[in-house]
């Protein structure tokens, strides 16, 4: 893959969230620890060079709170997200859709969603020569606030699975 080229895929599963009785399941917020560990996870984005320039957030309260820490930490480089119903309750190959539709424009993508949706998505995602141990490492476990990084050479509308390289899997924590 020349540097030029490539797209980078930042998928990140939203941060720690409470279960207050009578709350729908769209409406949970985060809890104390999620939105510690939301702005921790917006710091390693920073600090790591995985500063996206177009985000999709899932319309669910707790993945908005993550996507408002995450930008807060990036400062003036966060671009202003946009909310996306499709990846709320979805599964990859429907969050998949979402991404194949996003402008050639973009090089840079962050997903913030849920489980299982986000774990799938960078397995079906993931091709044979990604890094091992992150691949591993999140196979066996996508704890909130994990993020994955992919890159293709692959146009948005391409992408349809084992044709992204997983280069990094962190879980930051405040």
């Amino acid at each position: 893959m020349s540097q030029h080229h490539v797209k980078r895929l930042i998928i990140m599963r939203h941060s720690k969230a409470d279960w207050p009785l009578g709350v729908d399941d769209h409406d949970r917020p985060l809890e104390p620890r999620g939105h510690r560990d939301a702005a921790a996870a917006g710091a390693w984005l920073r600090e790591t060079g995985n500063v996206p320039d177009f985000i999709l957030c899932s319309t669910a309260l707790r993945t908005r709170q993550s996507c408002t820490w995450v930008c807060e930490e990036l400062g003036e480089k966060a671009p202003t997200p946009k909310l996306e119903s499709g990846l709320y309750a979805s599964m990859a190959r429907r969050m998949l859709a979402v991404v194949n539709h996003v402008p050639e424009t973009v090089t840079s993508l962050m997903i913030i969603s849920h489980l299982p949706g986000v774990q799938d998505l960078a397995l079906l995602l993931a091709d044979r020569d990604s890094d091992q141990d992150a691949y591993l490492e999140m196979a066996e476990r996508y704890r909130t606030s994990g993020i994955s990084v992919l890159e293709t050479s692959k146009p948005w509308a391409e992408l349809d699975g084992q044709d992204a390289s997983l280069t990094a899997f962190a879980v930051p924590r405040a």
